[in-house]
């Protein structure tokens, strides 16, 4: 079915090209300097974080359902990990990165 799909729209799409559709849209005006916009390394560094703490709650959920089989060994794997996620939020706090101006 997909590659019906996507043969029928090679067979009956134009081939032409013309000047208007190698322009990028910009809501009907032309578009005016380049694309290159400089990016601060601050919405980088948040980026990343937010990706280290999303991975943190995907790991304690589990272990939060399945916290009475796992036992001690479980709660002392989950303080550890823990303990480099804060020591890791820690280094990032007195780096500035979380500082936001």
């Amino acid at each position: 079915m997909v590659g019906a799909a996507l043969g029928a729209a090679f067979l009956l799409s134009s081939t032409r090209i013309i000047g208007e559709k190698l322009t990028p849209y910009e809501c009907g005006e032309l578009p005016q300097g380049t694309s290159y916009v400089p990016m601060d390394i601050k919405f980088y560094m948040a980026a990343l974080l937010f990706v280290v703490f999303d991975v943190e709650v995907v790991f304690l959920l589990p272990w939060a359902l399945c916290f009475k089989e796992l036992g001690m060994a479980g709660f002392i794997s989950v303080n550890a990990f823990l303990l480099v996620l804060f020591l890791g939020w820690a280094y990032a706090w007195k780096k500035g990165v979380i500082k936001w101006e």
